[in-house]
C-alpha cells in the first residue's frame, strides 16, 4: 500500500463507518460497537503508518481536481499534503478518537441513542482528519463546517434537558459568528494569492525568489482570526465551550483534545506566514492569547463543576498555543497541541469515571465529590498524572511543551530588537508565567478537594456504599493507555524539530526555573488554603480565599454572557418582536384586505346568478331602460 493511498483511507474509514451506522444502527444494534471502534482503530494504525513512512522528510503530495470555480487558476482540488506537522497531528486525532470510541462503549452502555452518538463521533473524526491532511482551503472549510454540525448534535445528545438544547444551540451560533468572516477571509486570501492551495500560498509568502505580497494582510489575517477565535474558543468567542459540557463526557474529551478546538490552532500554524505578514495581526493575536490564558485560568479557579474546570483549562491551554503562534513559533504551538491532546483526553475521561461512579447532574460539583481516592483508584491515579502534566510539573509532558512556549516568548521578547515582535513577546511571556501559577492552583484545588477532603465534611454526604468506582475494563484500559503519553510525550522534544522543520524545543534554564517556580507557588498556595479548611474539619473551598473579590465575577465568566445578552440577544429579540408585529398587524392586514375585497365582490356577483331566465330578461330590460333614460337626459341637457 502506498503512503498516499493509506492517507486517503485515514479519513475515509471513519466516514464510511459513520454512514453505515446511520443506515443500519437501529436495525442491527449489535454491529454498532464494532463499526464504531474498528474503522477508527484501523485509521489510527494507518495514520501511524503514514507518519512512519513520511518520517519528517520532504512532504508527500497528491491532488485531484474536484470542481471548476469559473476561474481556471482557482480550481477546487482534493489535495493532500503530508508533511511532518500534518502526519503527527493526524496520529493524535486518530489515537484519541479511537480511545474515545472504545471508552464510550462502556460509558454509554444502555444509552438508546448510542448508535447516533457513535456515528457522529466517527464523522467528527473524519472531518478533523480531512482538515489535517488537506492542502486546499475549500476542502478544509468543508471539514471545518462538518465538525461544527457534529459538535451541535453531540453537545445536544441529551436533548431532553434544557441545558443540552441551549448549549448545543449556543455552540453552533457562536462558532458560526466567527465562521462568516472566516469564509470571507479565505476567499480574500485565495483571490489575492490566485490559488486555494495552502502550500502554494505559504511558498509564495516565504520564498526569497518571490515578490508576492498580500494586498491587505492585516484585514485578511483578522478575518481569519475571527473564525479561529470561534472554533478554538478564544476571547471573545470562547463562551460556548464551558456550556458545551452538557454533552456526554467522552464527546467532550474528543472536542477538547483532538478535534474542533484544535482545528483553529492547526489552521493558524499551517498558514502562519499569512499572519506574520501583518505585525498588527500578531499583536492582536498576542493580546487575545494573553486575555484568554489569564481570564480562563481565573474562571477555572471559581468553578464548582469538574467538567467546567477542565473546559476553562482547555481554553487557557489553547491560549498558550496561540501565544506561541503570536511570537511566530509554530513548533512550540504544535508541541503543546500534541501533549495537551494526550493529557486533556486523559483528564476528561478520568472525570467521566468519577461522574459515572458518583452519578450525574449535581454530582459533577466539587462540593459533592469528595474522598474519592479509595473509591475510584484508577481515576485517582490517572487524573493525578493528567493534572501534573496540566500544571507543567517536570518531568510530565506538559512541562516540556509549556516550557517551549514560554521559552519562545522569552526569545522573542529579548532577542528580536524592538518593535511589534518584542511587544508581542513580552505580552505572551508575562501572561504565560501568570497562567502557570493559576493553572497549578486550580489543578491542585481539583485534586485536593475531589480526592482528599474527608467524606464527612461534605454537605449532604452520600452513603459510602453508594460511591464506588463504576467503570468497565474498556474505560479503565483507555485511562492507563492515555496516561503513558501524558507522562512521557514531552521527552520527544529532541526529535520533534526534525519533523516540524524548526529550531530547538529543549528547555532553557531561566524560563524552566521561572515557570516551575510559578507552578509550585500556585500549588502551595492552594494547598495551604485547603489545609486550613481540612484542619477545621469544614467543607470550605479554598478557591474563594485565593481569588477574594474576583471569585464571583470569575465564576460568572466575568459577565461576558450577560454582555452578549445585553448587546446582541436582547436587541435581536426586540427587532424580531417588532418584525413579527409589523408582519401580523400591518402586512397581514393588507394581505387579508386584498383577499377579502374580491371575495365580497364575488359574493355579490354570485347572488345575481339565480339561474332564472325571466329574472335575467327583466334585469336586461331594466338596464336597457336605464341607459335609454340616461341618453335622453344627456341629449336634453346638450
Amino acid at each position: 500500500m502506498t503512503v498516499t493511498t493509506a492517507a486517503v483511507l485515514v479519513p475515509l474509514l471513519p466516514a464510511l463507518a459513520a454512514a453505515l451506522i446511520f443506515l443500519t444502527g437501529r436495525r442491527a444494534p449489535g454491529f454498532v460497537q464494532p463499526l464504531a471502534v474498528l474503522p477508527t482503530l484501523a485509521a489510527a494504525g494507518l495514520a501511524v503508518f503514514v507518519a512512519v513512512r513520511q518520517g519528517g522528510e520532504e512532504p508527500l503530495t497528491a491532488a485531484h481536481r474536484l470542481a471548476p470555480t469559473g476561474n481556471d487558476s482557482l480550481p477546487i482540488e482534493l489535495a493532500l499534503r503530508l508533511d511532518g506537522f500534518a502526519v503527527l497531528v493526524a496520529v493524535l486525532v486518530a489515537v484519541v478518537a479511537t480511545c474515545v470510541q472504545l471508552y464510550s462503549t462502556g460509558y454509554l452502555r444502555g444509552d438508546r441513542r448510542y448508535p447516533s452518538y457513535a456515528a457522529l463521533v466517527s464523522l467528527f473524526t473524519a472531518a478533523m482528519l480531512l482538515v489535517v491532511y488537506t492542502d486546499d482551503l475549500i476542502v478544509l472549510l468543508v471539514g471545518w463546517e462538518v465538525m461544527g454540525i457534529c459538535s451541535y448534535f453531540l453537545v445536544g445528545h441529551y436533548w431532553e434537558t434544557g441545558a443540552a438544547r441551549a448549549a448545543s444551540l449556543k455552540a453552533f451560533l457562536v462558532t458560526k459568528l466567527g465562521d462568516v468572516p472566516f469564509l470571507i477571509g479565505i476567499l480574500a486570501l485565495a483571490s489575492d494569492a490566485g490559488t486555494f492551495r495552502i502550500s502554494t500560498i505559504v511558498a509564495r509568502l516565504t520564498s526569497s525568489l518571490s515578490s508576492f505580497e498580500l494586498s491587505h494582510p492585516t484585514l485578511i489575517a483578522l478575518l481569519l482570526l475571527a473564525g479561529v477565535a470561534g472554533k478554538s474558543a478564544q476571547v471573545p468567542l470562547h463562551t460556548w465551550l464551558p456550556d458545551a459540557m452538557a454533552g456526554p463526557t467522552p464527546a467532550s474529551a474528543l472536542i477538547h483534545a483532538a478535534t474542533m478546538v484544535a482545528a483553529g490552532v492547526y489552521f493558524v500554524a499551517r498558514l502562519l506566514p499569512v499572519f506574520t505578514a501583518s505585525a498588527a495581526a500578531l499583536i492582536v493575536l498576542a493580546v487575545l492569547a494573553a486575555l484568554t490564558m489569564t481570564g480562563s485560568a481565573l474562571a477555572a479557579l471559581a468553578q464548582d463543576d469538574i467538567k467546567r474546570i477542565l473546559a476553562y483549562s482547555t481554553i487557557g491551554q489553547l491560549g498558550l498555543m496561540t501565544g506561541a503562534l503570536a511570537v511566530a513559533n509554530r513548533e512550540a504551538a504544535v508541541f503543546h497541541l500534541l501533549t495537551h491532546g494526550a493529557f486533556k483526553a486523559l483528564l476528561f475521561l478520568a472525570a467521566g469515571v468519577i461522574i459515572h461512579t458518583a452519578g450525574t447532574g449535581s454530582l459533577r460539583a466539587l462540593s459533592r465529590l469528595r474522598g474519592l481516592k479509595e473509591r475510584a483508584p484508577d481515576a485517582y491515579w490517572t487524573m493525578t498524572i493528567g493534572l501534573l502534566a496540566l500544571a507543567a510539573i517536570p518531568p510530565f509532558s506538559g512541562f516540556f511543551s509549556k516550557e517551549a512556549v514560554i521559552g519562545a516568548a522569552e526569545h522573542t521578547a529579548l532577542d528580536s530588537g524592538s518593535g511589534s515582535a518584542t511587544v508581542a513577546g513580552w505580552i505572551v511571556l508575562a501572561a504565560a508565567l501568570l497562567t502557570a501559577l493559576l493553572t497549578a492552583a486550580y489543578a491542585a484545588r481539583l485534586w485536593l478537594v475531589a480526592f482528599h477532603d474527608p467524606v464527612h465534611a461534605r454537605p449532604e454526604p452520600l452513603p459510602a456504599a453508594a460511591v464506588h468506582e463504576d467503570s468497565t475494563p474498556a474505560m479503565t484500559t483507555v485511562l492507563w493507555l492515555l496516561a503513558v503519553p501524558a507522562l512521557l510525550l514531552g521527552l520527544t522534544y529532541r526529535a520533534l524539530p526534525d519533523w516540524l522543520d524548526g529550531g530547538s524545543l529543549a528547555p532553557t534554564l531561566t524560563t524552566s526555573v521561572l515557570a516551575t517556580a510559578a507552578a509550585l507557588t500556585g500549588g502551595l498556595i492552594m494547598y495551604a488554603g485547603w489545609r486550613r479548611a481540612y484542619e477545621a474539619d469544614a467543607a470550605v473551598d479554598p478557591g474563594p480565599a485565593l481569588l477574594g473579590p474576583l471569585f464571583a465575577p470569575a465564576g460568572a465568566g466575568f459577565g461576558l454572557d450577560t454582555a452578549y445578552r445585553t448587546v446582541f440577544v436582547r436587541p435581536t429579540r426586540a427587532a424580531a418582536t417588532l418584525v413579527r408585529f409589523l408582519d401580523r398587524t400591518v402586512i397581514d392586514t393588507y394581505v387579508r384586505g386584498a383577499a377579502t375585497a374580491p371575495g365580497l365582490l364575488g359574493t355579490l356577483t354570485r347572488r345575481a346568478q339565480t339561474g332564472n331566465v325571466q329574472t335575467y330578461l327583466a334585469a336586461l330590460i331594466g338596464g336597457a331602460l336605464v341607459l335609454a333614460v340616461a341618453a335622453v337626459l344627456v341629449a336634453a341637457g346638450g
